[in-house]
């Protein structure tokens, strides 16, 4: 491959540890300037790695049909996105919705800060109007862009079952294992949520966890009584001593005390799904499902958005997906609390 992604170590704050390159012209640098003003922002790693990532599909495809990797304002056209998403649409297999999303969203933000001027890019025939009114009364249309993406289908959230969620749950042989089972099953922590814990977050004299979550925003949760047990069991019979801040480490083997990888999770619930015969058990499907069982018991949807780490009422929304069975018991439950006259009785 001609373009590929680099990661650095020991760069500044200034600078992003994520770097596209070139094989022949060294770094891409408009992407990596957008890149370093991302991590002046704040922006987490894992979040520069995707955008890194994104960029890169750009470039390549850029290259491809125009014979250079040069980007300039002349080059640039309304077309540009239009043509970058009918690429991927036309691919075998093609890409999921949300991921042309996802990568044209991320090539138009860098090509803004790059090319702020370049008006075109925004395809002008997407473009139109609306009249904002002012505090005195008065006020003058203004152009609103609408972005051009492909429509996504409705997500659709499938929990596990209880038998599924049984079955997996018993072929975990250490209390590590299950405590990290536990921690999304009940109490709807991401992987990566709980792959960065530390021991000072596990607060148990209070019985709840500091969980730091997307964006760098912390959230305090409660710990249930079971978490509390296996967290408890895990810390003082199975964690290795002097094993530094992470929480949940390899147990065994040459990374003995390191903290688990994402890859080590995934190898981990790979094993278990192949054990057992679960073969929709991953760490998402987890949080999925601990969400559709606190709507099911009747918490409220602020409370489960505080719970999940969600930004906006909106994500949380999505998990009020109700089954004909959910219908049918809210609907005798109501019929059941109704006042109404006796039916006439035939003679």
């Amino acid at each position: 491959m001609r373009f590929r992604v680099a990661q650095q170590h020991g760069l500044s704050n200034a600078h992003s540890p994520f770097r596209v390159v070139e094989r022949s012209a060294g770094e891409v640098e408009w992407i990596n300037r957008y890149l370093d003003q991302e991590r002046v922002r704040g922006v987490a790693d894992s979040t520069l790695r995707s955008y890194a990532h994104d960029l890169l599909h750009f470039v390549r495809w850029w290259a491809a049909a125009h014979k250079t990797s040069t980007i300039t304002h002349q080059t640039l056209t309304e077309s540009t996105f239009l043509d970058y998403i009918r690429f991927q649409v036309n691919q075998n297999p093609p890409p999921a919705a949300a991921s042309i999303n996802r990568r044209v969203g991320s090539a138009e933000r860098a090509m803004r800060r790059e090319f702020p001027d370049a008006a075109r890019l925004f395809a002008p025939g997407f473009q139109n109007w609306y009249w904002r009114q002012s505090r005195l009364g008065y006020g003058r249309p203004r152009p609103a862009l609408t972005q051009l993406r492909v429509k996504t289908p409705k997500r659709l959230i499938e929990p596990l079952s209880v038998d599924d969620v049984a079955r997996f749950w018993s072929s975990f042989r250490t209390s590590r294992d299950l405590a990290i089972v536990g921690l999304m099953l009940l109490h709807g922590l991401r992987s990566c949520e709980v792959l960065a814990l530390n021991r000072e977050d596990i607060q148990f004299p209070d019985s709840q966890i500091r969980v730091p979550g997307k964006g760098k925003k912390i959230r305090m949760l409660p710990l249930d009584r079971d978490s509390v047990k296996l967290l408890d069991h895990y810390l003082c019979l199975e964690r290795p001593p002097s094993c530094g801040q992470a929480f949940f480490v390899c147990l065994k083997g040459p990374s003995r005390g390191q903290r688990i990888t994402p890859a080590g999770l995934r190898s981990l619930f790979r094993h278990h799904r192949q054990t057992t015969g679960v073969t929709k058990a991953n760490p998402h499907r987890f949080r999925h499902t601990f969400a559709a069982d606190m709507l099911r018991a009747g918490i409220s949807l602020p409370a489960l958005m505080q719970l999940m780490g969600h930004a906006q009422i909106q994500t949380t929304m999505v998990y009020l997906q109700l089954t004909p069975q959910d219908v049918w018991e809210q609907y005798a439950r109501a019929v059941a609390q109704l006042v109404r006259p006796a039916p006439p009785t035939q003679s």
